[in-house]
């Protein structure tokens, strides 16, 4: 049993791979739809994931074109490690 919400243990996973790079800036996440499928949650618990990325500006969402990860100047990120990334 996590011991976080989905929609933070989820949010983090794509935090993670947006900071490592492999997802790149310009590229498009999955669909709402796409990510409820594959992670098992219903659609509120993704916009709620996507309100969290796009409020450390590491994604942006475009109406009718998807999600997309902002360039690394974009990024709230913490000055430390240890610190916990922003939560809204």
């Amino acid at each position: 049993m996590p011991t976080q919400p989905d929609y933070v243990r989820i949010s983090d996973a794509y935090a993670a791979a947006i900071v490592a790079g492999t997802l790149k800036p310009g590229d498009k996440l999955p669909s709402i739809a796409e990510m409820t499928e594959r992670y098992k949650v219903g659609a509120t618990t993704i916009k709620m994931v996507l309100v969290r990325l796009e409020a450390r500006r590491l994604v942006r969402r475009h109406q009718g074109k998807g999600t997309f990860v902002e360039p690394r100047d974009r990024w709230l990120l913490p000055d430390d490690e240890d610190e916990p990334m922003i939560e809204i």
